[in-house]
C-alpha cells in the first residue's frame, strides 16, 4: 500500500471546493432514467450521454472526480479518446463502481448486503490499468419496523472494510458509502440514531482491516427526515444534526466527506451542503458532494437524446456543479426562480 500516494489523491478529490460526479448508474438504472425521457437505452446512447457530461466546458473547475460504470470505463469518445483520458484532460480523476449490487441478506427477509468481493483484487488491478484512481462501494441500510438489525449493519460494514483494504492495496482510493435510506416515515431522530450506529460499526471494521483513513473518503447520507415523515426537518436542523453525528463518529484523519444526495431534489441537496459549511465550517474534514441525480437531472431532461441539445444539457450540468462547489465553500446564495 502506497499510503502517501493514496492520501494525495484523496486530498485532491476534495480540494478547492470541488466534488464528485456520480455517473456510475448500472445499465438497469440508466435504462429507467432514459425511459423517463423517451430515449432507448442502447450502448451508443449511454456512451453519447456520458461523453456529453464529461466534455462539459469548465467542468473540472468544480468537479474533481467522476465515478464510472464498468461499461463506461472501457468506452471511448467520438474522437477515439478513452473515457478515462477524456476526464483527465479536464483534471478530473476517473473512478469506478466496483460492487455488484445489494442482494438479499441471508436470514433477514427485509435487509440486504452488498456483494462483489469475489475477484475484486483482480478487478482493482484491471481498473487501475484502465486509468481509475479511486473506487466506490455502496452499502444500503433500510430503516423500518425492527430494522436495521445489528447483523445487517455488521455484515455491510465488514464488506465495506474488505473492499476498502483491497482497493488501497491495489492503488485505488476507496470511497466508503454506507447509505441509510431516506425511504420511510421515520423522523430525523431515528435517522440520526441509525446513521450514528452505522458509522461507528463501519469505522471499527475499517480499523480491523488496517485501512488507511488518510487514503479514503466517506460518502454518507445526510441526517434527514424520512421522505414520508409528517414533519420534515428544515435546512438548518439537517445541517446541525448531520455535522454533530459526523463529529461523533468520523475520525479526524479522514480527509473528506462527500455526501450522497439520496433522492433529495437538486436545490435541497445544495442548500443542505451549504448550511453545513456556512454555519459549521472548520471541521477536521472537508464537506463536499458526490451527487448523481442532484447533478444530472437537469442535464438529462435537457438532452432528451438529441445532439442538438448538447449545449443546453452541458449548461445545466455546469450550473449545478458550480452551485454545489459554492456550497462546499459555504458561499451558495440560492437560485433565481
Amino acid at each position: 500500500m502506497d499510503e502517501a500516494n493514496l492520501a494525495s489523491i484523496a486530498r485532491s478529490l476534495i480540494a478547492d471546493g470541488r466534488g464528485i460526479l456520480a455517473a456510475d448508474e448500472s445499465t438497469g438504472t440508466i435504462t429507467k432514467r432514459f425511459d423517463g425521457i423517451g430515449v432507448e437505452s442502447t450502448e451508443e446512447n449511454r456512451r453519447s450521454y456520458r461523453e456529453l457530461l464529461f466534455t462539459t466546458p469548465g467542468l473540472g473547475e468544480f468537479v474533481s472526480g467522476a465515478i464510472l460504470y464498468d461499461e463506461t470505463i472501457r468506452q471511448a469518445a467520438t474522437d477515439g479518446t478513452p473515457i478515462p483520458a477524456l476526464l483527465a484532460k479536464q483534471d478530473i480523476h476517473p473512478g469506478i463502481k466496483v460492487d455488484t449490487g445489494a442482494k438479499p441478506l441471508a436470514g433477514s427477509a427485509e435487509e440486504t448486503v452488498t456483494e462483489g468481493l469475489d475477484g475484486l483484487r483482480e478487478r482493482v488491478a484491471e481498473y487501475h490499468g484502465l486509468g481509475a484512481r479511486f473506487a466506490k462501494w455502496r452499502a444500503v441500510i433500510k430503516i423500518g419496523d425492527r430494522i436495521p438489525t445489528p447483523y445487517c449493519i455488521e455484515a455491510n460494514a465488514h464488506a465495506l472494510a474488505r473492499y476498502a483494504r483491497l482497493c488501497q492495496d491495489g492503488g485505488l482510493v476507496p470511497i466508503v458509502e454506507p447509505e441509510v435510506l431516506m425511504d420511510g416515515d421515520h423522523d430525523i431522530d431515528r435517522c440520526d440514531a441509525v446513521t450514528t450506529e452505522t458509522l461507528h460499526v463501519v469505522f471499527a471494521a475499517l480499523h480491523r482491516q488496517g485501512v488507511s483513513l488518510e487514503g479514503m473518503l466517506l460518502k454518507p447520507n445526510m441526517v434527514i427526515s424520512g421522505k414520508d415523515c409528517s414533519r420534515q426537518a428544515d435546512v438548518d436542523e439537517v445541517a446541525e444534526r448531520t455535522v454533530r453525528c459526523l463529529r461523533r463518529t468520523v475520525p479526524a484523519a479522514v480527509p473528506g466527506i462527500v455526501f450522497l444526495s439520496g433522492g433529495q431534489s437538486e436545490q435541497v441537496a445544495t442548500a443542505h451542503l451549504n448550511a453545513m459549511n456556512a454555519k459549521f465550517g472548520g471541521q477536521p474534514w472537508a464537506l463536499s458532494f458526490s451527487y448523481g441525480r442532484a447533478l444530472q437531472d437537469g442535464a438529462l431532461k435537457s438532452w432528451k437524446g438529441s445532439a442538438d441539445n448538447t449545449q443546453a444539457a452541458q449548461t445545466s450540468l455546469a450550473t449545478r456543479a458550480k452551485l454545489n462547489s459554492a456550497a462546499a465553500k459555504g458561499a451558495y446564495t440560492g437560485e433565481a426562480a
